[in-house]
């Protein structure tokens, strides 16, 4: 069977979605197995007090928005709530992070959120459209934080979390580290309607 990959040509993160590459194929080229099946999440039980402002600002935004490209959609739909998540979980946001792990996995992270720097990490791709696609590239990311020098060992984080978005529609993946395999969500999470819960899901991701 050929490679899906040129074992000789440099890529980055945002080819695979560009290549439109099935995830599983993705996944399994690197040596990881892949599924997507549901995900029992587990949520911040604790009280949202700045969830209101975000909602009022969210419903009065989208039918304001005439066309949206990707960096508006990160501006207007998606950093808010990455905002507000990383304010209760006090953690850090560094945006375009760069990460290298050889000539096939490297590029920049659109958001990785992290405490006491570089602890707990959770890394968010944000797409304009396409997140099926998205989320390939968003399994390419992990892999490569699990090779990443800097991240957390095994035993301080044995599961990567992440997610994709289009702004309207979040779908999140983990990485079991020990048994090398990613899952993706089989259900999206919608703004404005489920804001909530995925609120409650980015800030327990990070605690």
């Amino acid at each position: 069977m050929p490679s899906i990959l040129n074992e000789n040509q440099t890529y980055t993160f945002s080819n695979f979605f560009e290549l439109r590459l099935d995830a599983i194929d993705l996944a399994n080229y690197f040596g990881y197995q892949f599924r997507r099946t549901p995900l029992s999440l587990p949520q911040y039980s604790g009280t949202l007090d700045r969830f209101p402002q975000l909602e009022e600002d969210l419903f009065d935004i989208i039918p304001r928005l005439v066309r949206m490209n990707e960096q508006s959609k990160r501006e207007a739909l998606i950093f808010p709530v990455i905002k507000t998540a990383a304010r209760y979980a006090n953690a850090l946001i560094r945006i375009e992070q760069p990460i290298k792990i050889n000539h096939q996995l490297q590029g920049s992270l659109d958001y990785l959120l992290s405490t006491d720097n570089l602890n707990q990490l959770v890394v968010i791709e944000a797409k304009q459209g396409d997140i099926d696609y998205g989320f390939t590239q968003l399994l390419s990311e992990l892999i490569a934080l699990d090779q990443w020098e800097r991240s957390p060992t095994q035993e301080q984080q044995p599961q990567l979390i992440g997610a994709v978005t289009i702004g309207e529609l979040w779908r999140f993946g983990i990485l079991d580290r020990a048994k090398k395999q990613i899952s993706e969500d089989v259900i999206g999470y919608r703004v404005p309607s489920d804001l909530e819960t995925l609120l409650r899901l980015l800030i327990q991701a990070l605690l």
